[in-house]
């Protein structure tokens, strides 16, 4: 990745998750903007916790039960003004409960800590902010000539990335990122390794070999988004002056129902939060021990070569179009309008 002046465009890691699951509809989506009709009701919820804690991380509030009780104050506010279809009030009540034992999870497993590590990191930054929601950060890098050889001209341009995290902290010589995220489905195997070599270096690679049957989009996508945070959080370590310190990359399900637990009859809640640390399934030990920094070749040089080709065009998925059908089509919103989806459902004899 670069510092590279001549930007050509700008992606999202959003755009780009689209793009690994059909170049198609990353086009109707990102290009023409056209927008799915499908509701979210739980990314608004884990909306309202992100603004909850968030707010209460920017509170200055370190001590464990005075930072819940801020927190909690908060997403109280906030659910007041929640606007929300449910279908009894005993369901608004129980997805209330929901939110609060996800809070009070979150305080028990992380909260004070975190809390705790902003504060110290701020007292070491020069400038800047360290709380969100969704706070920006981005990636540059130089775009090589695209797979199939299209605009060979493209050598020197950039292209900026951008992600968010929702705060930064300081954990002993290591700055933090953490993104709040509905579920860990999305990272598939990533969730369960530590570790870059082995079964997660073949699938990534497998995923963009059109002779191979992988089709790993999501665990893929994440592996672009810890590339794009990680370079982020270099760039606001520099900007901050915090020195040399290693950059980490952590998410935290809000929205996660398996390990919650329900007693209907005393109308309560229990949950628990399982935190995943991105930085060392996506660091290649090999190229960490040359450069000394949280860096993966194979990602970040099929991550340029991935945004080069979503500049240039067409967004032609032929290539991998069994594959896309049989992954992507079935959950996707933009079927009514993409002619290569319309053209395999309809045939005429003769």
């Amino acid at each position: 990745m670069t510092d590279g002046t001549t930007t050509a465009e700008s992606l999202s890691v959003a755009g780009l998750r689209s793009a690994l699951h059909c170049p198609r509809r990353y086009e109707l989506a990102h290009v023409h903007g056209i927008e799915g009709d499908e509701e979210d009701a739980i990314g608004d919820r884990v909306a309202l916790l992100r603004t909850a804690i968030c707010d209460a991380l920017r509170s200055g509030e370190t001590n464990r039960e005075k930072f819940e009780v801020v927190a909690r104050d908060r997403l109280s506010a906030l659910w007041t003004d929640h606007e929300e279809s449910f279908h009894s009030r005993a369901q608004r009540r129980h997805e209330r409960r929901v939110l609060e034992a996800t809070l009070a999870a979150y305080v028990e497993r992380v909260g004070g800590d975190h809390a705790r590590g902003i504060e110290r990191l701020a007292a070491d930054a020069t400038r800047g902010d360290l709380i969100g929601p969704e706070l920006s950060l981005s990636s540059t890098l130089e775009c090589p000539e695209p797979d199939g050889g299209a605009e060979p001209d493209r050598e020197g341009e950039t292209v900026t990335i951008d992600a968010t995290v929702d705060y930064v902290y300081g954990d002993g010589s290591s700055i933090v990122g953490v993104r709040f995220v509905p579920t860990l489905a999305p990272l598939g195997s990533l969730r369960y390794r530590s570790e870059w070599a082995g079964d997660v270096a073949e699938r990534f690679t497998d995923h963009f070999d059109t002779d191979s049957d992988a089709f790993e989009p999501d665990s893929v996508g994440s592996l672009f988004e810890t590339a794009v945070v990680l370079d982020g959080l270099r760039r606001l370590r520099d900007r901050l002056e915090l020195g040399d310190r290693t950059c980490r990359y952590v998410q935290i399900p809000l929205a996660d129902r398996s390990a919650t637990a329900v007693n209907w009859v005393r109308e309560t809640v229990e949950t628990s939060l399982e935190v995943v640390d991105l930085t060392d399934v996506y660091v290649d030990h090999h190229t960490y021990g040359m450069t000394h920094d949280h860096r993966n070749g194979t990602v970040d040089d099929r991550l340029g070569r991935v945004a080069s080709s979503l500049l240039s065009g067409p967004y032609d998925p032929s290539d991998r179009w069994d594959r896309i059908a049989d992954h992507a089509c079935p959950t996707c919103d933009y079927t009514v309008c993409c002619q290569d989806y319309i053209a395999g459902e309809v045939r005429f004899d003769g």
